[in-house]
């Protein structure tokens, strides 16, 4: 017989800095650790929720109702939630969207989500905000503050971490028609769904890579473009993958990197990345392109970023786009090769549609080259 338990139930929230906050239960009873981060975003909770690249964080949501529309099988980014651990004001039990095939309570205990609701999360906000990123604990099963942080003072830190094997795919798979016009190998390094479903639909036959799989397998299938995909940890510790990306950019075959596939195409061409202080996670964030001089607003969901010091004297790679909050790198090209980057999430589910002509011009790019023309990025938004 399935346990329930009521949302009175008390749970509490610590900080690695030995910050507390009292609230309730919301989902599974349980304890869980993670890096603490937060998100602006106003709608999209379950495709948030199940983004790989959220693996091992626990997430602050900024609105102030969630659960309040369901859940839907169709609007996830993977088989599976990815969060850490949930913070909210109101934890909805009750929804109202015809359209849902359940309510946030019952898909938390399915997916073993531990969260707290009932706590003030424009404080905490603030605080982490101020304070920076850091680890934290949710315990709706151990009240004790003094074991709490015994146990919290056990989790590694973030930096440092690769987590992209724990939520690529095992094995190969494909997407889209065998009979479709371009062939995309994709490296998954924690892909969203979004992602392939954008290829398929501007004509590519998109084949998922384990993130472990060489080149030469790679190359055996044919593609006519690689992506390199979103995914969790930190860039600077994933060696093996910034070998494999200096692999394929030595080749002729265009690239798209994107978020944490920029940040390792960076890496292959001789940049630093480095942990922030507070990373980007919403779906609000102005970004200028610096080809078309036009600005757009974009989902984004990073904690690393690209130095941009070393930018400056790197022969490979130019600056394409900034973000316009506070002047980090958001796009990339390589001078010679045919290879760009960006370090939001054009796929942007949730989010507006600003950057989907990414997409466009890197199926343009494979088909520039596939003709034997000259190559140009300058394909306007």
């Amino acid at each position: 017989m399935k346990t329930t338990y009521k949302q009175s139930s008390p749970a509490v929230l610590v900080l690695q800095d030995g910050k507390v906050f009292h609230g309730k239960l919301a989902g599974k009873k349980g304890t869980t650790t993670g890096e603490i981060c937060f998100n602006t975003g106003m709608s999209g909770y379950q495709e948030i929720f199940t983004d790989p690249s959220y693996y091992g964080q626990i997430l602050v949501t900024t609105n102030v109702h969630i659960g309040n529309y369901g859940v839907n099988n169709n609007e996830t980014e993977s088989d599976s939630v990815k969060i850490a651990g949930l913070v909210c004001k109101k934890f909805n039990e009750f929804h109202s969207r015809e359209r849902s095939d359940g309510g946030i309570k019952e898909y938390f205990e399915t997916e073993n989500v531990v969260g707290i609701c009932e706590v003030d999360t424009r404080a905490i906000v603030r605080y982490i905000r101020d304070k920076g990123a850091m680890n934290a604990i949710i315990s709706s099963e151990e009240l004790d503050i003094d074991k709490l942080k015994a146990r919290l003072s056990l989790v590694p830190s973030m930096e440092g971490l690769e987590l992209s094997s724990k939520v690529s795919t095992p094995k190969p798979y494909t997407a889209g028609s065998p009979e479709a016009a371009f062939r995309v190998a994709l490296l998954d390094l924690g892909v969203k769904r979004n992602i392939v479903r954008c290829l398929v639909e501007r004509g590519c036959y998109v084949q998922v890579f384990p993130m472990k799989t060489t080149v030469a397998e790679m190359k055996a299938w044919n593609p006519d473009g690689f992506m390199i995909s979103n995914g969790p940890g930190d860039p600077g510790v994933m060696t093996n993958e910034v070998k494999t990306l200096q692999e394929i950019i030595a080749g002729d075959i265009p690239v798209f990197g994107i978020c944490l596939g920029h940040q390792i195409i960076a890496e292959a061409c001789g940049l630093r990345t480095y942990k922030m202080k507070n990373g980007h996670r919403g779906i609000n964030h102005p970004v200028k392109n610096l080809i078309t001089g036009k600005s757009e607003i974009t989902s984004q969901n990073h904690g690393f970023s690209v130095r941009g010091e070393d930018v400056k004297t790197n022969k490979d790679l130019e600056v394409t786009h900034i973000n316009l909050n506070d002047g980090t790198i958001e796009g990339l090209k390589h001078r010679v090769k045919n290879v760009f980057s960006v370090q939001y999430h054009p796929e942007s589910s949730p989010g507006p549609l600003d950057s989907r002509y990414l997409f466009d011009q890197f199926v343009t790019l494979m088909g520039t080259v596939r003709a034997g023309k000259t190559v140009s990025l300058k394909v306007k938004a």
